[in-house]
């Protein structure tokens, strides 16, 4: 199967596997693994941050992220397509007790017009405002991005009403690539990133967050908390630093051949609206057809996508996807253009 359901489904690769039976162990939750240290330490220096804490999830990094910057009765300014309001089960809420003002930006992308119009007075009757959060690439926006133009602007609006910016970079380096960026300026605009090994980047399992060491040190107490503490694994940090140092260029070929998918999505009559693709993520809606009809063809023809939303189809392209992959989804997209499903 041709599985285009979520960059999360890789495995790692013979090279990565290598690197993670070589890995140098011990007990992490004493601090004790040499090779977590090395990816936390590692991770930390792509962002010119201080430091590092290794998590199962990016649910988990940005659940602690939320937790240290935040108290009870505060509330969390983001996109209403953001991961951490839609898909980390009521988090914000169960973990640290605090509302959410959802906003509304082009694809997810918010300007500081967005957020200046959510952070709210000095009123009783009202939540403070504790924490503005962002994400990067936006996953229901079809992996729009951010540009370190768009972030600074929302950094000087947060600096103004002294408030802490976070970044759920579940895809940042989809973002880095596609804008071209440098990764060490973010550390100048984020007091917390989420950064994200098993999706694009190829590894099993595994985020990192990063961060000021003040704030990693209460964040090691809170994954505690939260059951993350883990013993020997090194043998997962491993895999993301073989991730860190050998997937990351190849980030533009998944772009592109999303690029190609989106190219011959336009054309055909059974698809009514296809999202810009900018990174890896395709998202589009039916016409005439159902996500039912779409999928069950799809899969008849040994490939897998997901529906995301009513009439909509999303598709992440990813590194066990390759040109002869593409070829064949083109092919059947084509087929099935021609007769009726």
């Amino acid at each position: 199967m041709i599985d285009l359901r979520s960059d999360t489904v890789t495995k790692p690769t013979t090279a990565m596997l290598e690197a993670m039976m070589q890995a140098k162990v011990g007990d992490d939750v004493f601090g004790e693994d040499p090779t977590v240290k090395a990816l936390e330490d590692k991770t930390a220096e792509i962002f010119a941050m201080e430091a590092g804490i290794f998590c199962p999830s990016g649910t988990m990094t940005n659940q602690i992220a939320i937790k240290i910057l935040t108290q009870p009765q505060q509330e969390v300014v983001c996109d209403k397509r953001s991961h951490i309001y839609n898909y980390e089960g009521g988090g914000i809420a169960f973990n640290s007790l605090c509302s959410v003002r959802l906003l509304d930006g082009p694809r997810g992308v918010l300007s500081s017009e967005d957020v200046a119009s959510a952070i709210n007075s000095d009123d009783i009757h009202y939540p403070q405002t504790a924490l503005i959060a962002l994400e990067n690439t936006v996953n229901k926006g079809g992996g729009a991005y951010y540009t370190l133009n768009q972030i600074k602007s929302i950094k000087e609006l947060c600096q103004k009403h002294q408030l802490p910016l976070h970044l759920d970079g579940a895809r940042v380096f989809n973002a880095l690539t596609a804008s071209g960026d440098n990764a060490k300026e973010y550390g100048k605009y984020f007091d917390t990133i989420s950064v994200c090994l098993s999706k694009g980047l190829g590894a099993p399992v595994g985020s990192v967050l990063v961060g000021s060491e003040a704030l990693v040190k209460k964040a090691k107490r809170v994954r505690k908390v939260f059951g993350g503490g883990m013993r020997q694994a090194g043998y997962l940090a491993a895999a993301g630093i073989y991730a860190l140092d050998h997937h990351v260029q190849r980030l533009t070929d998944d772009h592109k051949r999303a690029k190609i998918l989106e190219e011959e999505l336009r054309g055909k009559s059974f698809v009514d609206e296809v999202l810009p693709v900018d990174t890896n993520i395709i998202i589009f809606s039916l016409r005439n057809m159902s996500t039912d009809t779409f999928l069950n063809a799809f899969k008849e023809n040994g490939i897998l996508a997901i529906p995301f939303g009513k009439n909509e189809i999303r598709m992440v392209t990813h590194l066990e996807f390759d040109d002869d992959g593409l070829e064949k989804v083109v092919g059947v997209l084509k087929k099935m253009d021609r007769k009726p499903v």
